[in-house]
């Protein structure tokens, strides 16, 4: 594209999902990483249908990060942003946060809005797109 940037730069995708307890893998209601990354590939897959009006091919991730746990009973936000375009590539920054947690102390469907959304996982991976006509 010349004279300007690419207006794909910059999409973002913003999926919001209640974790059900049946995903918990680990004491604590913890779950495993996987469950994250397989969310982040669905985010992937509606920025590419965005973009580029493909499901696209999730090819590698360069970077994942686990910064926090996630726990059944969570409400989480998981977001998908193209940083940079290739010619069938597109680079995507992801982000998981925590918005809602249960409470299980005050009650057995307790939970609350957190004050502050929790990062629990970020990542850099790349799709791929087919060519252009």
């Amino acid at each position: 594209m010349s004279g300007g940037e690419d207006p794909r730069l910059g999409l973002a995708v913003r999926h919001r999902r209640y974790v059900p307890y049946s995903h918990a893998h680990y004491g604590g209601n913890l779950l495993d990483g996987a469950y994250v990354l397989g969310l982040f590939g669905d985010v992937a897959t509606e920025l590419c249908i965005r973009s580029d009006s493909d499901e696209g091919l999730f090819a590698a991730y360069s970077r994942v990060q686990f910064l926090a746990p996630v726990r059944a009973g969570d409400v989480i936000e998981v977001t998908a942003t193209i940083t940079r375009v290739g010619r069938r590539s597109r680079e995507v920054e992801f982000e998981a946060r925590v918005l809602c947690r249960a409470e299980p102390g005050r009650g057995p469907s307790a939970a609350a809005v957190l004050p502050e959304p929790v990062v629990a996982v970020t990542a850099t991976g790349t799709v791929v797109v087919p060519s252009a006509g």
